[in-house]
């Protein structure tokens, strides 16, 4: 194909912020179409990232009509990613959608048996994997640095950050908070290093604790948030222990009063190395009898960089991987079988919280 077609269905934030300007880069993707339920971000979308005869709509059914769209762009609130998607590869079009892949296991399923039916290509928007520490970091791995990673945590606190706008305090839109907000970066980024997708049991519990504290002391990077409308947990935490023995520790929270925040990161223990992203990625094992650790420096400072693409964001990374699985007709770097068993895994923790036992999968 001389150009890849694309649609935007939701014109928000994320698409604004991540997909069209990092498509808007590349040279072989034409965006077409535009959709959202507030039709004036749609059109202010195609004037600025569509083509001239760019087509905006409100009734995403209607963008799905057109059979020149190759690929669409899910970038809606979490409860619509599934019926949305499942709707596009009927349409017989190649779907990327934002993360989390769905509000519940259910849904994602419905999502996966979608692709595998129709043979078009679904992939998850978990662009953390293409930062420049998670790409080198998975070269190690899979060069075999670590030897059998049996003990992980997955991180992504915040102090004080609860986004305060659009649907991310409405539950019944979002499915959950920090969890499934945030935390979904950090334990896609871990399964994935950890090549490990094959959970066994998990316990969880989840907060509401800061979210309903005085609007005085809220100390809110985005402002103050309005606690009737916070029905989203504040934080959660999990404990995942995997079909292998190999366990996981998942920290999630928009509102924690903890000094050292850090958001969609891992670190692993393995029988031949350890890593972290702590400050830095670092890197610690033994060599000659003798402790060591260093830390890559991975600054391309304008020298040739991982296959020639110095500096390039993960956003950007993203959408060029993307696009070159959909012309080469390649495996997308975030499949939908792994995709889908993020969604498990939080639903566990989720579960686990609301009832108090272990969840078993």
């Amino acid at each position: 194909m001389n150009k890849v077609r694309i649609g935007i269905i939701g014109c928000g934030g994320i698409a604004n912020g991540k997909h069209m300007p990092s498509l808007a880069k590349l040279k072989n993707v034409e965006m077409v179409a535009f959709c959202d339920i507030v039709i004036d971000k749609a059109e202010k979308a195609a004037a600025k990232f569509g083509t001239p005869d760019a087509k905006v709509y409100e009734n995403y059914k209607e963008l799905l009509a057109d059979e020149t769209i190759d690929v669409v762009h899910v970038c809606t609130p979490n409860r619509s990613h599934s019926f949305i998607t499942v709707d596009a590869l009927e349409a017989g079009k190649h779907v990327m959608c934002e993360k989390p892949m769905a509000i519940n296991s259910v849904e994602a399923k419905k999502m996966l048996d979608a692709a595998e039916r129709t043979g078009k290509k679904l992939s998850i928007g978990y662009q953390t994997r293409n930062r420049a520490d998670a790409v080198y970091l998975k070269k190690l791995v899979d060069d075999g640095m670590f030897g059998d990673i049996y003990y992980a945590k997955a991180t992504a606190l915040r102090r004080r950050a609860v986004p305060t706008w659009g649907v991310f305090l409405n539950e019944y839109e979002q499915g959950g908070g920090p969890l499934i907000d945030i935390g979904t970066h950090a334990l896609d980024l871990t399964l994935y290093m950890l090549n490990n997708y094959k959970p066994k049991y998990c316990v969880g519990t989840a907060y509401h604790k800061l979210s309903q504290g005085d609007p005085e002391h809220q100390g809110n990077a985005w402002g103050n948030w309005d606690p009737e409308k916070f029905t989203v947990e504040d934080s959660a935490f999990g404990f995942v222990v995997m079909e292998n023995g190999a366990t996981i520790n998942l920290e999630s929270a928009w509102a924690l009063n903890v000094a050292d925040p850090r958001e969609a990161v891992t670190s692993f223990c393995g029988t031949l190395a350890g890593a972290d992203m702590n400050n830095g990625l670092r890197i610690n094992g033994v060599a000659h009898n003798a402790q060591y650790e260093f830390k890559p420096n991975l600054d391309a400072k304008g020298a040739a960089f991982f296959d020639g693409h110095g500096n390039e964001s993960p956003a950007d990374r993203e959408a060029r991987l993307w696009i070159e699985a959909i012309v080469n007709d390649t495996t997308p770097l975030v499949t939908p079988e792994q995709a889908y068993t993020v969604t498990r895994i939080l639903e566990g923790i989720y579960t686990s919280a609301k009832t108090g036992d272990i969840y078993r999968f």
